[in-house]
């Protein structure tokens, strides 16, 4: 559960380690700022020995950054949208002082997105989490904007949470958790993003530098690589919330009924998030230990049974575009592909 520590603005520096095609169906789980690079690489999967060469990364942040140039210079809503994801991320060896600026630059094109689109779930939570890494930014619109579009959406008070939880007040921590338990959904739109940017990508795609993204199959790498780590916040507040040995007692309730909702949750990250705080919540509930101890590896089963599968690129964007669920795309594919859903008795 190490990856659930690291915010967008982790992943925007995280180490381009190599991924393979096929590695991008791990979309919930620890997809870093370049895991695309596969794609115009083709590098092993999951391997650091072989990560590309400093001017390969830098080549490929260039044409990263001339994709952006080419969308923000559109008056699509989507395309402004993923341009303000790519100027985000920037190259990996970008300073830590300029983040700010880049957020800053990033969250202007997502406010313009924003407006264009105003009720787009997907488009007001990716403003929301770049105002959470831009220096000055008031996240209380952009929240209030969210909860609006998606009022039993549990996920739409993380922003609120992590903000009461570095400002260490404890009350406002308190009333948070029970408007998020209070949801019905916990949802991050990872699915829906991930589609949008491949299509914003797309449309482009002649404007684009002639190396980059040149098939469908790299598109979808990359606009997956870019929605995991732009829209996956960091769940350490949430965590830490509900660990806090002198608010425990009152805060067991909330983050049970939380845990249990995110684990019905679009992104694989959520679950496997949800699973954590609802075992250490039961400690000592041998019975519930064992349950979440197997709901959680046949979602992890599952998932890396889909990763392995051979879904086309145009197969697993329709399913993408049809179901919310990173979980729903795994199991579609496998049954598409007449593979077992649930993992033999050896990995029981």
């Amino acid at each position: 559960m190490a990856s659930t520590q690291d915010g967008p603005g982790v992943k925007g520096a995280a180490a381009a380690a190599g991924h393979k095609s096929r590695v991008r169906r791990c979309t919930g789980i620890a997809v870093l700022a370049l895991a695309a690079l596969p794609a115009a690489f083709g590098l092993a999967a999951g391997s650091t020995r072989h990560a590309p060469p400093k001017d390969d990364i830098d080549a490929y942040a260039a044409w990263r950054a001339d994709a952006a140039r080419v969308l923000a210079a559109r008056s699509e809503a989507s395309s402004l949208a993923t341009a303000a994801a790519l100027t985000f991320l920037g190259p990996p060896s970008r300073p830590k002082a300029e983040t700010g600026k880049a957020a800053a630059a990033a969250l202007e094109l997502a406010v313009k997105a924003n407006e264009l689109a105003p009720n787009s779930k997907g488009i007001s939570w990716l403003r929301l989490l770049l105002c959470m890494n831009a220096p000055g930014c008031d996240i209380r619109e952009a929240a209030t904007t969210v909860r609006w579009l998606a009022a039993d959406n549990g996920a739409a008070w993380l922003p609120t949470l992590t903000m009461a939880q570095k400002d260490k007040d404890g009350e406002e921590v308190d009333r948070v958790l029970v408007s998020m338990a209070e949801g019905k959904r916990f949802d991050l739109y990872v699915n829906r993003t991930t589609v949008m940017m491949y299509d914003a990508l797309k449309r482009v795609r002649k404007r684009l530098p002639p190396n980059y993204l040149k098939t469908d199959e790299a598109r979808l790498d990359e606009a997956i690589g870019i929605a995991n780590a732009v829209v996956l916040p960091s769940f350490s507040p949430l965590i830490n919330a509900c660990r806090d040995p002198a608010r425990y007692a009152q805060r067991h309730d909330a983050c049970l009924s939380l845990a249990k909702t995110m684990q019905q949750g679009d992104a694989v990250m959520a679950q496997l998030t949800g699973f954590a705080i609802e075992k250490r919540l039961n400690p000592n509930d041998a019975g519930e230990l064992r349950a979440i101890a197997d709901r959680r590896r046949m979602l992890e089963w599952r998932m890396a049974a889909a990763n392995g599968a051979n879904a086309t690129a145009r197969s697993r964007l329709a399913k993408m575009r049809a179901l919310p669920s990173e979980d729903d795309v795994s199991i579609a594919i496998l049954r598409e592909l007449r593979k077992p859903l649930y993992p033999p008795e050896e990995h029981r």
